[in-house]
């Protein structure tokens, strides 16, 4: 066996303790009377709450810890930074299979990209979004280490890591740059799986949904000791969700329309229209037809994850350690430019139409010109026999780690690894067609009308190939000073190490998606981008006072993480973040704390490296997920004189329908941009935790947080640049101005230009609060314990400034894509909870849970419209039945009072935001479970 401090081996050093496992089991009542007189409880584990959910205590019989937000490894250490913990146990009994399953309650997380994000380019990725400061600004990591990235975004899709295979989840908020590097500006989600398992575990489980959207699962997982020297754990998952479309939800059913399936037609030579209705019925009044009930509201998946972990005690004093985990992900969801049926576009095309046209009626006859026994007829019409347009995506995700650990001195441990991971995707276009084959079959078909045969022209698109390699080598010591000396009130705590980390990507997209009628043109980037990054980083824990009155314990926390970035272009920076941190140990009973750090996030390789692309301006009053982005000319029927005279200085001409996808003729134009740099922040926190102990099995733990980050990398959408441009800040050399042109000869909008930039600031502040309280059953009432819990988040403050130049907007408490960080998640609550009740008495355990979402104001310029706070209720059961040793049953409820989402004004996708507001309705769920 390995030698370890004070004898005790160090197998196990990356679980849970058993005191962090009991403070699961807390509650907030108290919380709730002194704070928000009546909010129940959040997420538990079944265990008394006894100490700070923060701190991943020892456990028992082991004497090496881990505490999410520092890699030093020492007896007794307690985080400075504030970290909320999810157990597993409560992720089992929420029957969680997805990570979304569970993450949508935590009050920390907003929404981010999730399975009704149908044409986002994240293609069935479920991703992570700290306090809406943006995916991209949320480091997630898998036992401490960086999971793999997708795509050209640094965000990962949580969808390859198994809810069923974590022991537990940390939720770290507040920059961790200094000890983790780059990505962690808004904090960290570190996934902790289960270690040194034993047995074997079976897993069937099923969510039920009306119409749609349904989900089943099955998985195995076994575990087995390597004699007394090590664990290996395996696991194998398969998990099936099937498509929700928008037609089986009223709310949704209704979109913008677009051309008609009956088609309008223009006699080029005379300027005569006609068109026909969907029933093939001949009329003079020009047709739309809506198809947005047969889009995707709910994306399907297929999933195959396959993980192995082990470790293995080479000598008594080198243990080897590594993963593989493996994941495959096919997902169909809309394309870029949305999932209307191909259309033949606002100007329509021009065919050549023959006198002997079988297809042509006489009323069609009379309307035409022939010259030479040929018209020329401009045609407008949807092709939807083909079915709606969509993305057909397989994403192959694997990454393998191998690490060597072991003892320098009984204090004092070396860890060194290295893990290499690739994700790739393949993208293929479906029910899309070749655009200049239409002409063709203009009298080999009936283009009159419904019902045409359009086969001929459809044909797949590649969209791409998109590749993602990450490579991570470290080594690090770890540990404290006890061996050599222990200072005045205590052994030093320290960790000093290297790490290097390497990123590259590959995306070769479609050359011939030009020729398409929907995709518009891309182009690959010139170069493969790379990231290459050096960094050297320490820590050290200094204990100053130790056992004096008011002072049980205080320390003093610092952090320093030096970087060496190259990326492609030859761009060369380098970079220092630090952290200062100090935890006092009042008493048993109380636990002060506060950070200091500063973060920087080098852009990723999207942002600097992807070329630039573009889809049609008209897409944003077309493709519903696109709307929040575009709110209107607000020059047409603008009474202020300011307004006015900054539009006729820009070159608008009079009024017109900018709401009609028609009179929107330009390009929307995105991309990277290679001249942007490094966004800098500094975060602080500040909190305490109490454990009174007159009141055993309670906790609070209350903590203030402050972001600030300066250059952050964004993107200024056209409804803010319009804003900011002709309402609130009409002036000539309003930067935002350059955002959008107008067509010289109408004066109608053309062009938006959205590529990433360097912004001026986006700042927020706020507090979290989290309550447990755990105690017997009382008045002789049934079962062993009842648990309360409690945690909330409370924005104080949250402002995004565009540009140096103009004022900041608030975005306290909003929805819309003026206040996205990043145009994922457009809903900004200044509050949000989680709270439950548990009733624990074996072998039946039950939960009750309350997520609120608080109020929202739109943050389009002149809106007064709000969304109401949001209520949803869970309940779940789960039932071991003593007979049959090893077996749970578990049923649940979801959305227990079928609460509907909102229909705002200026509302997103679907007429509400199913980012955050769920669109499923109730759903049943049931799971069968069993450990021999």
């Amino acid at each position: 066996m390995m030698p370890a401090r004070g004898g005790k081996t160090k197998r196990g050093s990356l679980m849970v303790s058993n005191v962090s496992r009991r403070l699961m089991g807390g509650s907030a009542v108290l919380a709730v009377s002194m704070m928000l007189a009546a909010v129940p409880a959040y997420a538990q584990d079944q265990q008394e709450a006894a100490s700070d959910a923060s701190v991943a205590a020892e456990t028992s019989g082991e004497s090496d810890i881990v505490v999410t937000g520092t890699r030093i490894r020492s007896p007794g250490l307690t985080s400075t930074s504030p970290v909320s913990a999810l157990g597993g146990e409560q992720i089992k009994l929420q029957r969680a299979v997805t990570i979304e399953d569970f993450t949508a309650k935590v009050p920390q997380l907003a929404g981010g990209v999730n399975a009704t994000s149908v044409g986002s380019d994240a293609f069935g990725a479920q991703t992570l979004d700290l306090r809406n400061l943006g995916q991209n600004r949320t480091l997630v990591l898998v036992n401490g280490t960086r999971a793999l990235p997708f795509s050209f975004r640094n965000a990962v899709d949580v969808n390859t890591i198994p809810a069923a295979l974590l022991d537990r989840v940390d939720v770290l908020t507040g920059g961790a740059a200094a000890v983790y590097g780059a990505d962690a500006v808004a904090g960290v989600v570190n996934f902790i799986t289960k270690r040194n398992y034993e047995g074997i575990t079976a897993n069937a489980s099923y969510r039920a949904v009306s119409s749609g959207g349904s989900q089943a699962s099955a998985h195995l997982m076994a575990g087995a000791n390597l004699g007394d020297r090590g664990n290996i754990l395996g696991y194998v998952e398969y998990t099936d969700r099937n498509a929700l479309l928008a037609g089986k939800r009223n709310f949704a059913r209704k979109g913008v329309a677009t051309l008609p399936i009956g088609g309008n037609y223009t006699d080029v030579a005379s300027g005569r229209k006609f068109s026909y209705d969907a029933n093939g019925q001949f009329t003079l009044t020009p047709q739309t037809t809506d198809y947005t009930p047969e889009f995707l509201l709910v994306q399907p998946l297929q999933r195959i994850n396959a993980d192995l972990f082990f470790n293995y005690e080479l000598t008594d004093g080198i243990e080897a350690y590594g993963r593989v985990m493996y994941a495959k992900v096919k997902t169909k969801g809309g394309t870029r430019s949305g999932q209307n049926p191909i259309t033949t576009g606002a100007a329509g095309i021009n065919v050549q139409i023959r006198q002997d046209n079988p297809y042509l009626d006489a009323q069609a006859r009379s309307m035409l010109t022939f010259v030479n026994g040929v018209a020329t007829v401009n045609v407008q019409k949807s092709l939807g026999e083909l079915g709606t347009t969509y993305a057909a995506n397989e994403r192959n995700n694997i990454q393998g780690q191998i690490g060597l650990r072991g003892d320098l001195t009984p204090a004092i441990r070396w860890d060194a690894y290295y893990q290499y991971g690739r994700s790739k995707e393949e993208i293929t276009v479906k029910n899309d067609g070749l655009k200049s084959a239409f002409a063709g079959l203009a009298n080999a078909t009936d283009i009159f009308g419904p019902g045409g045969d359009y086969s001929p022209l459809v044909r797949d698109f590649d969209y791409g190939d998109r590749t993602r390699i990450q490579q991570v080598a470290s080594a690090y010591l770890s540990g404290d000073s006890s061996d050599f000396f222990n200072g005045w009130a205590g052994p030093w705590g320290f960790t000093a190490g290297y790490e290097y980390r390497h990123e590259k990507g590959k995306f070769d997209y479609g050359a011939d998606l030009g020729l398409s009628f929907n995709q518009g043109a891309e182009s690959s980037p010139v170069v493969d981008p790379f990231i290459s990054v050096h960094e050297l980083f320490g820590e050290l824990i200094v204990p100053v006072i130790k056992d004096v009155p008011l002072i049980q314990k205080l320390t003093v926390e610092g952090a320093y993480r030096q970087s060496w970035y190259t990326r492609s272009f030859g761009v060369k920076q380098d970079y220092a973040t630090h952290k200062l941190g100090v935890n006092w140990t009042v008493s048993d009973d109380l636990r002060l704390r506060g950070t200091r750090q500063t973060v920087i996030r080098d852009p990723n390789l999207g942002e600097f490296a992807n070329p630039i692309f573009s889809i049609p301006f008209a897409n944003l009053r077309t493709v519903a997920r696109l709307f929040p982005r575009y709110a209107g000319d607000p020059c047409v029927g603008a009474t202020n004189q300011a307004t006015i005279s900054q539009c006729t200085a820009m070159g608008y001409k009079g009024a017109y329908d900018s709401d009609n996808p028609a009179n929107l003729k330009g390009q929307y134009y995105f991309g990277g941009n290679p001249t942007i740099h490094a966004e800098k922040g500094k975060t602080w926190t500040a909190g305490g935790v109490l454990t009174p102990r007159f009141l055993p099995g309670f906790m609070l733990s209350v903590d203030w947080y402050k972001i600030n980050i300066k250059d952050a990398v964004g993107q200024i959408q056209p409804v803010d640049a319009i804003s900011s441009c002709y309402v609130t800040d009409p002036r000539a050399d309003n930067p935002l101005c350059q955002a959008i042109t107008r067509d010289p000869a109408t004066g109608y909008l053309l062009h938006a230009y959205v590529d990433d930039r360097n912004l001026a600031s986006i700042k927020q502040e706020g507090i979290d609060i989290e309550a447990r309280y755990g105690f017997d059953v009382p008045f002789g009432l049934p079962g062993k314990r009842w648990n309360f819990g409690y945690v909330g988040s409370i924005v104080t403050d949250y402002s995004i400034r565009r540009n140096a130049v103009l004022e900041p907007v608030d975005c306290k408490g909003s929805y819309g894509a003026r206040c996205s960080s990043d145009l994922v998640t457009l809903v900004a609550p200044d509050y949000r909870h989680r709270a439950t009740f548990t009733w624990d008495s074996e072998p039946l355990t039950a939960q009750i849970g309350w997520t609120r979402i608080g109020s929202v104001k739109d943050s389009t310029v002149g809106s007064t419209a709000k969304i109401p706070a949001y209520n949803y209720f869970d309940l779940n059961f789960s039932l071991r039945p003593t007979p049959l040793q090893g077996l749970e049953l578990g049923f649940g409820v979801d959305n227990l009072f079928n609460k509907k989402p909102p229909l705002p004004k200026n509302a997103g996708a679907y007429n509400t935001y199913p980012d955050t507001y769920d669109v499923l309705g109730t759903t049943f769920g049931v799971s069968i479970t069993y450990k021999h």
